[in-house]
């Protein structure tokens, strides 16, 4: 009896160790964060009866094109593509009302869903909560010194494992679908893509920047401009079903401009 309860009191601390160990070696990212929409810089254009109206796309709470954030990396405002695909990407994204998988409810992947609503930072593994039109997502990421699969299997959110630079979060993702965009305006890739995202403290906020490449696609490889996430006090949501019923109602190329 004596030993049983040496052990029943003795359990919750040791278990309780490499936790505290964790985080206070490392910023911690635990929590709830604004929702962000994943947009390049731009507006929204609709012309009607001939007239065109352009108004700015809604970016949440991300940090203005050129905002000095303290570890941003150098950035630019939209992916660089080899000559052969420009044209492509450019029809794309003049139709993009009606070549945009996610209009129809496909998913976005990453890095175009943005950053996770909510995250949850544990020993070994990351977990990342979103929230999205196509459908709630989660993804796991190990932190335990692992590297990626040999024959992982490809998917929109690709194979992810984690580790951190000093006070960075990075998240390394590969093995994607390639029938996906990695952003609007019609930013298609292969199967080689390589996505790097990047999570750091800024204050009470968190900062979220990506780097992709494509060694197929992309003449270089593209960082992302920097965003600044607040955090949020508002609980994640069931999202509804996603039913697109007003594609083929549609009278013109109206960019939708969001996910």
């Amino acid at each position: 009896m004596k030993h049983f309860l040496a052990t029943t009191i003795l359990l919750p601390a040791v278990l309780s160790m490499p936790l505290a160990a964790e985080n206070s070696a490392h910023p911690d990212l635990s929590g709830i964060w604004s929702y962000v929409v994943a947009l390049p810089p731009g507006a929204v254009r609709k012309v009607v009866d001939g007239k065109t109206v352009v108004t700015s796309g809604d970016r949440g709470y991300a940090a203005p094109i050129g905002a000095a954030v303290a570890g941003a990396l150098p950035s630019a405002s939209a992916p660089a593509y080899k000559p052969e695909f420009k044209s492509k990407v450019q029809d794309l994204a003049a139709h993009e009302s009606k070549t945009d998988p996610v209009f129809y409810c496909g998913r976005p992947g990453i890095p175009r869903i943005g950053p996770p609503r909510k995250i949850v930072q544990m020993p070994n593994e990351t977990l990342f909560f979103y929230e999205d039109m196509s459908g709630d997502t989660y993804r796991i990421i190990p932190t335990d010194g692992r590297g990626h699969k040999a024959n992982a299997n490809p998917s929109y959110y690709g194979e992810s494992i984690g580790r951190w630079e000093g006070d960075v979060f990075v998240v390394d993702a590969k093995s994607f679908v390639d029938d996906s965009w990695f952003g609007e305006e019609g930013y298609i890739h292969s199967d080689a893509m390589h996505v790097v995202e990047r999570f750091w403290k800024v204050g009470n906020n968190m900062a979220y920047q990506v780097t992709v490449e494509d060694p197929k696609m992309l003449a270089t490889p593209w960082t992302t401009p920097v965003r600044v996430v607040k955090p949020s006090t508002e609980p994640l949501e069931e999202s509804p079903t996603c039913r697109e019923a007003d594609g083929s109602l549609l009278l013109n190329n109206d960019h939708h401009v969001q996910r």
